[in-house]
């Protein structure tokens, strides 16, 4: 705090309107002196009346402005004991605190700013503006800080009224200035339609983040109850695959037992028959032998040996109706591995990733595309459009059906490929002959080997009569593999590794072609394409 003093001191120096130290401090007849900017500004917006702020006298015309100089000089002697003298103080100012823009040394906190001045005052230095009238006059606000910012850019006003029209601060010249279809108001009432707006903001950002909130409570239980369905999921088919491994080798020594078990009596049965007939072998041959010994030199002799050992015949049976009857075991091995196989792969196939190696690159054959559909550039994808083109007729072109095939045939004893099915409600996948008949039905006699989705939940394979097939929600790329050696065509959930449908035991003589059937637009519902997409090799 100042002395006394230099308290008196620096009040001879103060401007009575910006109530700071006289910068260029000038003279007036009255005898009066203000900073030459201050009481310029001043009659600058009393024109034509020139007044004293302080006495109020009234000058006939303008007085002409100088610097008095005597009273500069001993400004800056005030100014340099003032800064002698407070040059050990250390202003402290807190956070969002305005300091008082008159204080000398340690300042004050500032209780209003004034837009008119463009300075903060604290209780001492606001007094003049609550005492002298021209100063009344003054707009004053909270302290804040940067107060040139509250000043018309274009007319050195104060920004004290808001056009909502524009959106903008404007100053008293401004508004003068403004359309009359323009909304006009206080910056006070403009805040509170912006506290307004905001409360009403924040309402609905408070609306919006609680059912952000609850979303993340949706999908964190859904997550949850994802996890405790994989768990299960996994148990049952570890126990499943268990039992069913337990099982098979159950039947396995079962099988193996019956097998031994009646292999064992027909070897019994074969045995015994056998050693009987060894018996009777060894009867027959001592009479053969009896008839041998007989003298042959003696033909009386020999006649009456013949005749007594014929008579008596060997006790032996009759071996021609007899034979070793067995039953063959029907050889189901490979019925039986077939259908395990299969099994299994409608759960997870462990050989998917394996036919992912055979990928081959197949695009869109355009000789083919029924005129309704749109090829990409790449031809790799293809859907349904209104007609608009005439193409050239081809009797490879698909007409009736919306339908292309591929433009590579498949000509590897293994082949596969991926489509993306995603957002479409119609389709039709798979792999046909060379020479089929497009007007046709789509099914394996005719040369089609086909699967179908339908009205967006008939899922069935094309096979004669058709077999409806599980959907699941999460279908969105089919792989289809072909092995022409085993007559195989099979069609795979990607995503899940599953074995959707497989037509087996095909009897395929020519050239194979993969098959598109995009499906209509349905409106809308069904204008997603199909797209012949990179196969990603685990």
């Amino acid at each position: 705090m100042a002395s006394a003093e230099s308290q008196i001191a620096e009040d001879d120096f103060l401007c009575s309107i910006c109530l700071s130290v006289f910068t260029k401090p000038a003279s007036i007849p009255c005898g009066h002196n203000f900073c030459f900017d201050c009481i310029t500004k001043c009659w600058d917006s009393k024109n034509p009346e020139f007044a004293c702020p302080l006495c109020n006298e009234t000058f006939s015309s303008r007085p002409m402005l100088r610097v008095n100089t005597i009273i500069a000089e001993l400004i800056e002697k005030f100014k340099k004991t003032t800064l002698e003298k407070s040059s050990g103080t250390v202003e402290e100012k807190q956070a969002g605190e305005v300091l008082c823009s008159i204080c000398s040394g340690a300042k004050l906190t500032a209780l209003r700013s004034c837009l008119e001045c463009v300075l903060s005052y604290c209780e001492k230095h606001l007094e003049p503006h609550q005492r002298i009238p021209t100063l009344k006059k003054h707009k004053l606000i909270h302290p804040v800080e940067d107060l040139e910012s509250r000043l018309c850019d274009k007319h050195g006003k104060p920004l004290e009224m808001f056009c909502m029209t524009d959106q903008i601060f404007i100053c008293e010249v401004c508004n003068g200035n403004c359309c009359r279809s323009h909304t006009i108001v206080t910056i006070e009432e403009a805040a509170q339609v912006v506290q307004t707006q905001f409360r009403s903001q924040m309402k609905h950002t408070e609306q919006m983040i609680e059912k952000r909130q609850q979303k993340i409570k949706e999908i964190e239980n859904s997550l949850e109850a994802s996890r405790n369905n994989a768990g299960m999921a996994l148990t049952c088919s570890v126990n499943a695959m268990t039992a069913a491994v337990d099982y098979i080798k159950r039947s396995q020594a079962e099988l193996t037992e019956i097998i031994e078990t009646k292999q064992g009596k027909i070897e019994n049965e074969a045995k015994g028959f056998i050693e009987e007939l060894d018996l009777e072998i060894v009867q027959l041959k001592e009479k053969t032998t009896h008839l041998e010994e007989s003298p042959g030199n003696d033909p009386f002799m020999y006649i009456t040996n013949f005749r007594s050992l014929g008579i008596i015949q060997p006790q032996v049976k009759n071996w021609t109706l007899v034979t070793l009857k067995w039953t063959p075991f029907p050889a189901q091995g490979a019925r039986l591995r077939a259908t395990v196989m299969r099994e299994v792969s409608m759960l997870c196939d462990p050989d998917f990733k394996e036919k992912q190696q055979h990928a081959v690159d197949v695009t869109l054959d355009p000789d083919t595309a029924n005129p309704n559909l749109r090829l990409s550039a790449d031809r790799k994808e293809v859907t349904h459009r209104k007609r608009n083109m005439n193409p050239p007729n081809d009797p490879k072109r698909f007409d009736l059906v919306f339908s292309v095939l591929g433009k590579e045939r498949l000509c590897s004893i293994r082949c596969y490929y991926e489509v993306q099915v995603k957002d479409k409600t119609q389709w039709m996948l798979g792999v046909v002959n060379h020479s089929i008949n497009r007007m046709e039905e789509p099914i394996p006699e005719n040369g089609y080997w086909t699967i179908c989705l339908r009205k967006g939940s008939e899922f069935t394979a094309n096979a004669n009569p058709a077999v409806n097939l599980p959907l699941r929600e999460t279908l969105q790329k089919i792989g289809v593999f072909v092995d022409y050696k085993e007559g195989e065509v099979s069609f795979y959930d990607v995503d899940a590794r599953v074995n959707i449908f497989s037509f087996t035991g095909c009897n395929f003589t020519e050239k194979l072609f993969p098959f598109f059937g995009p499906g209509p637009q349905d409106g809308g519902k069904n204008s997603a394409p199909l797209i012949i997409t990179s196969v990603k090799h685990p």
